[in-house]
């Protein structure tokens, strides 16, 4: 086992199409674990190789590898940006132990880099902050700097100022060593001189990072004020100490695609970022006492991890992905905390993009995997039965968009279903329900292209083809007013015939009140054995209402009077009699239909509101309410479904 102050855990996070990938290839090619540049847009990426990922260019699924640094290993997670996948990213930001947040030095801070942002910051990570794309027309360092300073929790400590700009963008200077370094496709910074014009701007820029520094040590702050200056010492150790409080988040510019900029964050990650052992102990509970269990991060303490990712093989099988908290996982069995099982295993994985390298054990802050486990699921608390822990479950994110779904060919229906429950167990913002009206299958994602990249993958493990389609609006139908009628079913042309009469009283209930039947017949004007079957006829008659067809519901009928034959009654008839009195009594009753309302609460940006509002008017919305959090406003809207 490495030394575990050699190790790093780190996640990679940022906004769709911010270079996320493209820089995991480049750390990984700097590093010397790859021998070529990998590239998103060719389809050559170590990390993004899956063919759905390929095809649509984004990350689908968080995706893992490992480097060695200057004898340091860190184990890398790279995270989806796309909010139909957001999900993946905030698994990884609770298992990760540090994050490297990727924004563009173009479009600077997005709506989505606000929420990437916050479950960051949620998570308490230590972040540097990498300022891609600085070669891009528009790329505008200090624009993105004051950006991120006032609309993202991390507080940027810039600690390399950009030497050009645009095209002309050619390396940056190091403000607390004092020199400059000139990038190479290699990956590797040759040191140099400041640039003449730059020194004033570099001064200035060193001056504020002390006084940031400063701010968050009361010694520091002390120290600065009386002498107006941090030695580079004391400057170094502070930042240190202010990154791993997740104080101050430091900034490097770089570009991606071209490899520049990378060694630099490579050295930043070493020195800046903590190991696992650097980390607060996780807390969990014991799950027979449900005391509170601190786990150390340290490879001696008793084992524990969590499971954050499941993948679906049709040939490997089931792939479990967790990451280790604390002690050593060897041998060949765990202790499943959540669902009191031990589990047997054998070969443990270490992931490195689509290939998967067998190891021996596993300590804090590795990533690993292990095939074709029965009972372990994304969430479940790996452990040892002397020292059991649960640690707080995943919560995914809930299901906002839904559809029927059905399988292009009809002898498909097992298949195409039992393939949708694999891939809910890769993937729990999954929802599979059947809508008891309607009698559809409906089928819920995050989004829309969350839900057409399911169909894609299941056609290519499954060779199933799924179809969507907008489900059918359960519509229902009820009444306004009252109505007194009678039901009359008479068939008597010789022989035994039929005859059942029967009158009823209709009413509305409240909303949600159902269906109610009232037997007020006295004098026996209709025998007691029939009284059930009228109830019964009335009920099979509001499953098809008198204006669409819809299920009636909030009704109250009450059995009135009637009148029955010594011989040609039947519990038949008078269910007929029954069924013909309320279709007839529900036509009088001024019947209306029932549509169903969905609430809605919607997170936007400012400059946003003022389209939401339009679009939902246009959707015939009525909006209930507005409210402001942190960057965001929230609208709360009543929509009707269709």
């Amino acid at each position: 086992m490495q030394d575990i102050k050699m190790i790093r855990n780190v996640a990679l996070f940022g906004h769709g199409k911010s270079g996320k990938t493209s820089l995991a290839e480049a750390l990984l090619f700097t590093a010397g674990k790859t021998n070529r540049l990998g590239k998103v847009d060719d389809g050559s990426s170590v990390m993004s190789y899956d063919p759905e990922e390929i095809q649509r260019k984004l990350t689908i699924s968080s995706s893992f590898n490992n480097f060695t640094w200057k004898k340091i290993t860190t184990y890398l997670t790279d995270t989806p940006g796309d909010d139909n996948f957001i999900n993946e990213t905030k698994f990884a930001a609770r298992v990760a132990d540090n994050a490297i947040f990727t924004l563009e030095a173009v479009l600077g801070v997005k709506y989505q880099t606000q929420k990437i942002g916050g479950y960051i910051r949620d998570a308490g990570l230590p972040t540097i902050i990498f300022l891609n794309k600085m070669d891009r027309e528009r790329a505008n360092f200090e624009k993105t700097i004051d950006e991120i300073k006032y609309r993202l929790p991390q507080e940027p400590a810039v600690i390399y100022l950009p030497i050009g700009a645009e095209a002309d963008f050619k390396g940056a200077v190091d403000i607390i060593k004092g020199s400059a370094y000139f990038f190479s496709g290699d990956g590797k910074a040759k040191e140099g001189p400041i640039p003449a014009d730059m020194q004033d701007e570099v001064d200035f820029a060193l001056e504020q990072l002390m006084e940031q520094v400063a701010e968050t040590d009361d010694e520091l702050i002390e120290q600065f004020l009386e002498e107006g200056t941090l030695d580079k010492k004391d400057l170094i150790s502070g930042l240190k100490k202010a990154v791993r409080a997740a104080k101050l988040s430091p900034v490097i510019p770089g570009v991606a695609t071209a490899n520049f900029g990378t060694e630099l964050l490579l050295n930043a990650i070493n020195e800046y970022l903590p190991c696992p052992e650097e980390r607060p102990a996780q807390v969990g509970s014991d799950p027979r006492t449900q005391d509170l269990v601190e786990m150390t991060p340290s490879p001696d303490a008793p084992f524990s991890g969590l499971v954050f990712k499941t993948t679906a093989d049709p040939y490997a099988g089931q792939l479990t992905i967790f990451r280790v908290f604390s002690g050593t996982l060897a041998g060949d069995n765990f202790y499943n905390a959540k669902k009191d099982v031990t589990e047997r295993f054998n070969q443990l994985f270490l992931l490195e993009g689509k290939e998967v390298r067998p190891v021996d054990s596993a300590g804090p802050g590795m990533v690993v995997a292990l095939a074709k486990l029965k009972e372990t699921s994304t969430g479940d608390t790996l452990c040892t039965k002397e020292n059991p822990v649960l640690y707080e479950g995943l919560d995914p994110i809930r299901p906002v968009m839904s559809f029927a779904v059905s399988p292009a060919k009809k002898d498909d229906e097992d298949k195409l279903f039992s393939s949708i429950s694999k891939m809910l167990e890769e993937d729990p913002t999954l929802l599979l329900t059947r809508d008891q009206q309607t009698r559809e299958i409906i089928l819920s994602g995050v989004g829309q292209v969350h839900l057409q990249v399911l169909g894609d993958k299941i056609k290519r493990k499954f060779g199933v083809e799924m179809q969507l389609h907008a489900p059918k609006v359960p519509y229902k139908e009820t009444i306004k007013g009252k109505a007194r009628v009678q039901g009359k079913h008479k068939k008597q042309s010789g022989g035994r015939g039929q005859f059942a009469d029967s009158w009823i009283e209709m009413e509305p209930l409240q909303r949600g009140g159902g269906f109610l039947f009232e037997d007020k017949i006295v004098g026996g004007v209709i025998p007691r054995q029939y009284i059930p079957a009228v109830e019964k006829g009335i009920i099979e008659a509001m499953e098809k209402g008198v204006l669409a067809g819809y299920p009636m519901v909030d009704v109250k009928v009450a059995l009135v009077d009637g009148s029955f034959h010594a011989v040609d009654s039947s519990e038949m008839a008078f269910k007929i009699s029954g069924s013909l009195a309320f279709k007839k009594a529900a036509q009088e009753a001024n019947p209306v239909l029932l549509e169903p309302i969905m609430n809605m609460t919607i997170y936007m940006p400012s400059e946003c509101v003022g389209d939401v509002i339009g679009d939902l008017n246009g959707r015939r919305g009525r909006v209930m309410g507005m409210d402001s959090q942190e960057s965001s406003e929230i609208v709360t809207a009543q929509v009707p479904m269709s």
